[in-house]
């Protein structure tokens, strides 16, 4: 396993996972809700700023590496996830939205796998309807996490919920688009 700085983002980001997770299992009483709230959000913010990073990085510095481009998305998938859980959990999330996005995560996921195993994985290569869908999420999340009006004016809890309804319009219009990309591969290999 290659260990370069990028690596070791995506690391760090897989390890902000159960923290995030564990901040919702401290009794109210050692930290408040609205404390656990901030430290939550900015937990997510700097895990998603280290997916950013992490990919500016490897390639800025020309270390990519197979393990990398495995790893990243990995981390990517079980941070959002984990995230729509505690949000479905705290009842800041529909359970029907959190089952569509991460149902797609999986989809794909093994869509894509399957793809490179019959060497056709550049016919699901990212396309920028999964990278705006990304973002949609990456906005939602820590809105939907924080929870709170910021300034008694913005309504964080609202913004989220519109942003993660977007999200989850454009997780299954990128779903559709990429199983018909796949079509003709997963047509001509049965």
């Amino acid at each position: 396993m290659p260990l370069n700085v990028p690596i070791i983002l995506t690391w760090v980001r897989i390890v902000l996972i159960p923290l995030l997770v564990a901040l919702y299992y401290l009794p109210d009483q050692l930290l408040g809700a609205y404390a656990r709230d901030v430290l939550a959000t900015g937990t997510f913010v700097v895990a998603a700023l280290t997916d950013w990073l992490d990919g500016w990085l490897a390639r800025r510095l020309n270390q990519t590496s197979a393990f990398g481009a495995f790893l990243d998305p990995v981390a990517d998938k079980l941070m959002v996830s984990a995230a729509l859980l505690v949000l479905l959990n705290f009842g800041r999330v529909d359970a029907l939205i959190a089952l569509v996005i991460i149902g797609r995560e999986i989809t794909i996921s093994a869509l894509r796998e399957w793809m490179a195993q019959i060497g056709a994985r550049t016919s699901v290569a990212v396309h920028w309807l999964g990278k705006v869908k990304t973002v949609a999420q990456m906005i939602a999340i820590p809105c939907l996490l924080y929870g709170h009006t910021v300034f008694d004016v913005v309504d964080t809890r609202w913004w989220g919920s519109r942003l993660i309804e977007i999200a989850a319009i454009l997780t299954v219009w990128s779903m559709m688009y990429y199983l018909r990309r796949a079509w003709p591969a997963i047509k001509n290999s049965t």
